[in-house]
């Protein structure tokens, strides 16, 4: 199946131009140019046309990592410490969860998402109740939703947490093994699974060796949280001797493979260690000043030529899931606590959002290429928020508003259309939301955090 979209405006590699087509065959760009061109193609002969008018043409952002489930939380535990958000909000409610309630969550985040310019989510995902089915439920409801979907299936055996959260390694093993099977075979281009100790304290070192070891007999990338908080270094020194990343690195494990999560506190030796062992970052500025965890010093990792994607993290940690969101918010949160406006520029945030999520991911979206997939968002330039035009790619960063997004497209289907997800009505997500969160609050009485 071909399809020709036509914008007035377009950003193709970071750079603004004028009416640009793509042609997108089985999910696949095949063509990007003048629109007369790309429309003289061979394929484009049977294409379905979709022209935007008054519109730019972007591509897709990649939300690198999320919990999908913490959506449900929004609102409950807000401006609580992080240890008190965690046990009062996190560890109180979400081992509620049931398959039935993974699958309303992954709808409302994912839909959310989508409407907020996602194309693609690492779900970094840690309730997995002993086996696979709350992990299925979750892609199974992205696959409705049609976002392209990473389930970073968590390594977790801190004997502190809920049972929910907890297996042993060789449960973990099983089960990681087990739903990347049951995956491998299906569509490839729109889910993959991929391993996610999920950080010193949540995983022991013989799980966070078991995660890697997943990740390179899988030939994928894994995921880790560290040095999120100033009390994870501390911890981290005081067990082991060694601050996070070099506690990790200790475990002989493969760093290049490696997605670090927050970095919060990273010294200039751990960040020296990233770029010099070829790990990345998923950055989560929103997160990190939600909860109050500190700056992570982007900017010296750019400049070591660490590969940086931008994440939401879980709806309660920040209650927002656009990744033009965190484009701003890295920016800003950069220059404000280097007290430089040049610290860091609209071209390289932009590149977080899009690229550099797909690099960590390991995912052949994040651009208007021959080659990659085909995601694009469509915005709507008469909204004043891309007003006036002459720097479209620095607005897009700086000032662009939710509203402005009109359609998106995922491997070269549309799935939100006018400002409305095609393939599930968010009136039912509503309803599925409303029904499952109004049984939490009479349980608790009218006055549950």
């Amino acid at each position: 199946m071909a399809t020709l979209f036509i914008a007035d405006r377009a950003v193709v590699g970071g750079v603004a131009r004028g009416e640009t087509a793509v042609l997108a065959v089985d999910g696949a760009i095949v063509a990007v140019g003048d629109p007369h061109q790309v429309a003289a193609e061979p394929a484009a002969d049977a294409a379905a046309v979709v022209r935007w008018r008054g519109k730019a043409m972007v591509p897709g952002t990649v939300n690198a990592h999320n919990h999908s489930f913490q959506s449900l939380l929004r609102g409950i535990g807000d401006d609580l410490p992080f240890l008190a958000w965690r046990d009062q909000a996190l560890y109180r409610y979400s081992p509620r969860l049931d398959a039935e309630g993974m699958a309303t969550a992954a709808l409302f985040a994912f839909g959310e998402m989508l409407l907020h310019g996602v194309t693609t989510v690492c779900d970094f995902y840690y309730l997995n109740a002993g086996g696979n089915d709350h992990a299925s439920a979750t892609i199974e409801a992205a696959r409705r939703l049609g976002i392209r979907v990473v389930l970073a299936r968590s390594f977790y055996d801190w004997d502190g947490a809920p049972s929910a959260y907890r297996e042993t390694v060789p449960q973990a093993v099983a089960n990681f093994e087990a739903l990347s099977a049951r995956y491998h075979d299906r569509d490839r281009r729109l889910v993959s699974v991929q391993p996610a100790p999920h950080s010193q304290h949540g995983a022991t070192p013989a799980m966070i060796e078991a995660g890697a070891g997943c990740a390179r007999d899988a030939a994928v990338p894994w995921h880790i949280h560290l040095a999120e908080e100033q009390y994870q270094v501390a911890q981290s020194l005081e067990r082991t001797g060694l601050r996070p990343m070099h506690a990790v690195a200790s475990l002989g494990v493969d760093l290049a493979a490696m997605n670090v999560v927050h970095a919060c506190w990273f010294d200039a030796g751990e960040r020296a260690l990233l770029a010099e062992r070829g790990g990345r970052l998923a950055y989560c500025p929103g997160s990190n000043m939600f909860l109050g965890d500190g700056v992570t010093d982007v900017v010296d990792l750019v400049a070591r030529g660490v590969t940086v994607g931008l994440g939401t993290d879980g709806g309660c940690s920040n209650n927002r899931v656009s990744v033009f969101d965190e484009m701003r918010a890295c920016a800003l949160l950069q220059k404000v606590s280097r007290t430089d406006g040049q610290a860091i520029t609209a071209e390289t945030v932009w590149a977080m959002g899009t690229r550099g999520g797909a690099q960590l991911l390991d995912l052949p979206v994040g651009d208007l290429a021959v080659g990659l997939r085909c995601d694009l968002v469509a915005v709507d330039l008469d909204d004043p928020s891309l007003w006036p035009e002459q720097a479209l790619a620095k607005n897009l960063v700086y000032a662009l508003s939710s509203r402005a997004i009109t359609d998106v497209v995922v491997d070269g289907d549309v799935v939100v259309a006018d400002r409305r997800l095609t393939r599930v009505p968010l009136d039912e997500i509503q309803q599925r939301v409303r029904l499952l969160t109004s049984d939490w609050r009479r349980d608790e009485g009218p006055d549950a955090p």
